[in-house]
């Protein structure tokens, strides 16, 4: 089987962390050329520490992490500790990594990176708001000829928003760079909250991750448990829905997800409706089609394969 070369550039959040398990579960079909952390769920210094002590938990000392953009490309940065805590992990104790962030910066590896693979082969997988890649691309965009896919967690829109009514989190944090991401011309898939709202960490799901009792499960059990407190009211008392490691499971296991080739622009004028991913389901304009809208997912798939991944740790 010949590996995927992925970039991870995330803003740890429990979700995002998530994330990076699963897809560190998963060294046959990815190839995880780095982890790029950008300022979201909690600001930047907090992101990239938290990108290190998964990838300890995780026992992938193989990949480095870089620190990236510290605010928006032209917004004042806003966070959600509400949701996520004031470490942006509650949930798991809080440690000193064992190793060091990379010295470079994130964008600049980004860009770096690119240069040296080949055309058509590096997916990038965004699942923060898109400061880093909308900068690396705005800065050098000659990178894009590098780029597999982009496969993006943010937006929504039958679900509305769940940072304002009409926005979903990781794209009016920075429209500005979303509206570059989505303009660049490569492929594009983007996980919405249409389809992460389907995949709810369920009390019962949560067990059987806790079951497993190696030291990722137990971590992964931690930060759901203080995760679902958020919305326990949305979703009456079901459980959160698990947003960022749909992109991982959509690369493990495509035919899990449903989508269609939608035209989505970003919204980045109206302070009402600033970060709103308008996307033409219906195609009711002639706007190209530039991105894979996917809405619906097997839930109970998704849980067997996050399950399945997380048995394969050891104890740490």
């Amino acid at each position: 089987m010949t590996k995927r070369p992925i970039i991870i550039d995330c803003d740890p959040g429990q979700d995002d962390a998530i994330a990076l398990l699963l897809a560190m579960s998963s060294p046959d079909e990815l190839d995880i050329l780095g982890i790029t952390a950008v300022a979201g769920n909690v600001p930047l210094e907090l992101t990239a520490r938290n990108s290190c002590q998964i990838r300890d938990i995780g026992a992938r000392d193989d990949i480095p992490v870089f620190a990236g953009c510290a605010q928006p490309m032209q917004r004042d940065l806003v966070t959600a500790e509400y949701v996520h805590g004031v470490t942006g992990i509650d949930g798991i104790d809080i440690v000193e990594p064992k190793l060091p962030l990379e010295e470079m910066h994130a964008v600049d590896f980004i860009i770096e990176t690119l240069h040296a693979a080949d055309d058509d082969s590096v997916t990038i997988v965004p699942i923060g708001p898109l400061t880093n890649i909308g900068t690396a691309i705005k800065r050098d965009p000659a990178i894009l000829t590098k780029v597999r896919e982009i496969v993006i967690m943010g937006g929504a829109m039958r679900e509305g928003g769940n940072r304002t009514p009409s926005a979903e989190f990781n794209i009016i944090v920075d429209p500005h760079a979303a509206d570059i991401v989505f303009r660049c011309g490569r492929p594009i898939t983007v996980m919405g909250l249409d389809v992460t709202y389907q995949v709810l960490a369920t009390p019962q799901r949560i067990d059987r991750i806790r079951d497993l009792d190696n030291e990722a499960a137990r971590a992964t059990a931690g930060m759901l448990e203080f995760y679902s407190r958020h919305d326990s009211v949305k979703f009456a008392s079901v459980g959160a829905p698990l947003h960022d490691p749909c992109t991982i499971a959509y690369l493990l296991q495509p035919e899990l997800f449903q989508g269609k080739q939608c035209n989505i622009s970003i919204e980045t004028s109206s302070e009402l409706t600033m970060g709103h991913t308008a996307v033409d389901f219906w195609h009711t304009t002639d706007f190209p089609k530039n991105a894979m809208w996917m809405h619906a997912v097997d839930a109970d798939g998704f849980y067997e394969l996050l399950t399945e991944r997380l048995s394969r740790f050891g104890d740490g």
